[in-house]
């Protein structure tokens, strides 16, 4: 099956290809160019609206927009036109145009497929017998959620009465929300904390410059250098701090140096994707750290080249058990969740002791004879 080409002016199509356009525009006359832009729409979302209108207003300014006389005169100008005459006119008691008749029915509104659930007799008379309290505990016992409210379903769980006017029958109200105070402040001072790292101070195992902002990028970089040389901090938090790539890349070579460090938490920041690579394979030339976060950068997704070189880089490290990153392909998820879980069954195998001290340092001075026993 074969189709004519389209033609324009008894001529085809491609035989409009060879003419040059800009000669064409320079015959044409002023009057003829006004008309042909009236006609064509530019499709140009750089041009202003005014010049993309194709209608032309040639009266003179009376003067500033005044919005009040405008509405005046535009209600005046609806009220004094005179409505346009109906196709066929209205005649009271006569139908215009078809008229809609209900779908017939047998007079059985019910729906006539019944699904027939086959129940013991012990099981019906408990049913039948059961109190509105005891339907709802067994609904949420089932997981049916969506059968209850708040209210109920918690009072279920707790073993409690069911509040008054909260039955099946009763009106679903709103819990009130309940009011936490708002966090304090971090109220660590970045000069000290810098001059305890600096001084490897053996009480600081613990640094959290969660939150503090407006810090200077020399004070980061004091941080940093002075982190390669501390041999004492275990922990070093610096949530929502501002961190960028530069800086990034002077904390990934302070963890090539750092021999200590178990934990380390930059999320929040304003690091690429690029920055993440530096800052994970900065872990494997001590591979000492543990625990690594660095979710809700300034690029939500990584993207898969990103996520197979961070999967590589984390198969590599025989030290990490715990990773914060949001990963979006199910390949590089389940890859380094197995190899974590590899790490974690390795250490807990080959260094025992070394795990059951460490938990017998975290545990409170109260409890640690009954781990003794």
């Amino acid at each position: 099956m074969t189709t004519a080409p389209a033609k324009l002016y008894g001529k085809n199509l491609s035989d409009y290809d060879e003419l040059d356009v800009d000669q064409l525009l320079s015959q044409l006359s002023p009057e003829e160019i006004s008309i042909l832009a009236k006609e064509v729409d530019p499709d140009d979302n750089l041009l202003p609206p005014s010049e993309r209108c194709s209608y032309e207003c040639n009266k003179e300014a009376t003067g500033p927009l005044n919005r009040k006389k405008l509405i005046e005169h535009i209600n005046k100008q609806a009220l004094e036109t005179p409505d346009l005459p109906e196709i066929k006119p209205y005649v009271a008691g006569t139908v215009r145009g078809k008229k809609w008749v209900a779908p017939e029915t047998n007079g059985n509104t019910e729906h006539e497929d019944k699904i027939a659930i086959d129940i013991d007799d012990e099981y019906g008379d408990a049913l039948n017998t059961a109190s509105q309290e005891e339907i709802i505990d067994l609904a949420a016992i089932l997981g049916f959620h969506s059968m209850m409210n708040q209210d109920q379903y918690h009072a279920s769980l707790l073993n409690k009465g069911q509040p008054i006017g909260l039955g099946w029958d009763g009106v679903t109200k709103a819990t009130q929300p309940k009011v936490y105070p708002p966090e304090p402040p971090n109220q660590t001072d970045p000069e000290d904390s810098i001059k305890r790292v600096r001084d490897d101070d053996s009480k600081l195992l613990d640094l959290n410059w969660n939150n503090i902002k407006n810090i200077s990028d020399e004070k980061f970089e004091n941080l940093f250098n002075a982190l390669v040389e501390n041999t004492h901090l275990e922990t070093l938090s610096l949530v929502n701090v501002g961190l960028t790539d530069r800086l990034a890349d002077k904390l990934a070579e302070a963890l090539e140096k750092n021999c200590t460090l178990r934990v380390c938490n930059v999320e929040t920041n304003f690091i690429s994707p690029i920055g993440i690579i530096h800052l994970v394979k900065s872990l494997l030339k001590q591979r000492s750290l543990e625990e690594f976060r660095a979710t809700n950068q300034r690029s939500q997704v990584l993207g898969n080249k990103i996520e197979m070189e961070l999967t590589k880089l984390i198969e590599q490290n025989p030290t990490i058990l715990r990773l914060g990153l949001h990963l979006e392909y199910n390949d590089a998820r389940h890859r380094i969740a197995s190899h974590l879980q590899r790490n974690i069954d390795r250490i807990r195998k080959d260094t025992p002791l070394k795990m059951k001290f460490r938990f017998f340092r975290k545990t409170p001075q109260k409890h640690r004879k009954n781990l003794i026993k």
